[in-house]
């Protein structure tokens, strides 16, 4: 039934009928597009755990204890069972994963289905790039020993350090795994990004070899502290589940602290394709939910399709300008395209841009290389989002202005 389902998943993605990019789509490898419910906006009631779930079954071993309460993530569940057992499930494709203590056997009436990962989880194959940071926070790095990056790839310090002096080792990317080197060293777990679906064929030998995978969907998470919420998920996979709960809080009192009030100010996020397009958030996508909670309004309204999980849209030049020309602030995001170092390197990329309100008044910004790697950085991009609109002097982290 999984493979069934998985096939299904990679097949619907491939033809499009899930609103992802095509296969092989060249945006898709930053989005996800490795991206996400990406699904509705903020889930304040905790909508992912709506049922209580109860024993696993009626005459269960696992006797259940309680769920995790999420205040914005909608992508996964978290139920805790007596003895220290814990129930992950990843709401996107139905999969359960038994988390079993150290030194406990897995109860004889487990389901079938259920996926069993052993703590310690030890070398953990990290293709989900935007996962490092959360791995980082919780202390957890010397759990991973292969990567789906290069050393050079990585803009997360500790990543790039732990390659190059061979603590983490390079496995191959998402679709070309080392299947060889990853059994030899024991690979314990692998986590995975959206992109996998265009390759299910990996997932299968992953299967055929016994080695359990996650696939990370954070990047369906239309709220960006959904996204961030996500570390709960991994901290419940390792046992830090009070490391993961102070990092969350912490990235919660950063945004409660910046002030929202609404400036009516326009802003337009975007980068050039090498195809001569214009890539834009999708309205419901988590850039716009940012803008806003930093004081802005998305200057692109009803982009996209709110039922799809695309998070992003290419426009014709012609089409871009007509809805972004008048916007009061414009933000290329520099994690995909890294050649942006002024107004005129965007220029000219796209002539057209010289006319846009935002560049005559000098409000253009850029988004710095490392803002998409470091996945808990939202809480200091919405601030840095209410700096450039408030016209504060308060120094900025992820974003800084292009002369």
């Amino acid at each position: 039934m999984r493979r069934l389902i998985r096939l299904i998943i990679g097949l619907l993605i491939c033809l499009g009928l899930l609103g992802l990019n095509g296969c092989g789509s060249p945006s898709s490898a930053y989005e996800n597009s490795e991206n996400l419910s990406e699904d509705a906006t903020d889930n304040t009631s905790g909508g992912s755990n709506d049922e209580t779930p109860g024993d696993i079954n009626d005459n269960s071993l696992l006797k259940y204890v309680s769920s995790e309460e999420l205040l914005y993530a909608e992508g996964f569940k978290i139920d805790y069972y007596e003895d220290g057992f814990v129930v992950l499930t990843t709401n996107s494709d139905g999969n359960e994963y038994l988390i079993v203590p150290e030194g406990k056997d897995v109860p004889s009436d487990v389901p079938e289905e259920m996926i069993i990962i052993h703590r310690p989880v030890n070398n953990i194959y990290l293709v989900a790039s935007a996962s490092m940071d959360m791995f980082c926070e919780l202390d957890e790095l010397d759990s991973i020993l292969f990567s789906g990056q290069k050393a050079e790839n990585w803009n997360i310090d500790e990543a790039r350090m732990a390659m190059e002096d061979g603590s983490i080792l390079y496995a191959g990317k998402y679709s070309a795994p080392d299947y060889e080197m990853l059994l030899e060293t024991g690979c314990g777990l692998v986590i995975e990004n959206t992109m996998i679906f265009h390759s299910p064929e990996v997932l299968e030998r992953f299967d055929d070899l016994g080695i359990p995978y996650i696939v990370d969907y954070s990047s369906y998470e239309n709220h960006p502290l959904g996204r961030v919420e996500w570390i709960k998920f991994y901290g419940a996979l390792m046992g830090e589940k009070e490391k993961a709960d102070s990092v969350f809080e912490e990235e919660c009192a950063m945004v409660d602290a910046i002030d929202t009030e609404n400036t009516g100010l326009k802003v337009a996020y975007f980068y050039v394709t090498s195809n001569g397009l214009v890539q834009v958030r999708c309205s419901n996508d988590y850039i716009p939910k940012m803008i806003e909670l930093a004081g802005g309004e998305y200057a692109l309204e009803n982009i996209g399709d709110e039922d799809s999980v695309k998070s992003t849209v290419n426009l014709q030049i012609e089409e871009f300008y007509s809805l972004a020309k008048d916007a009061d602030y414009i933000i290329y995001n520099s994690s995909i395209d890294k050649s942006i170092e002024s107004v005129e390197d965007i220029i000219n990329k796209c002539p057209s841009i010289a006319d846009f309100r935002a560049v005559k008044e000098g409000n253009v910004w850029c988004t710095s290389i490392d803002a998409y790697q470091e996945s808990l950085s939202v809480g200091y991009m919405i601030e840095d989002m209410n700096t450039m609109l408030t016209g504060s002097d308060k120094e900025t982290t992820y974003l800084y202005h292009l002369e």
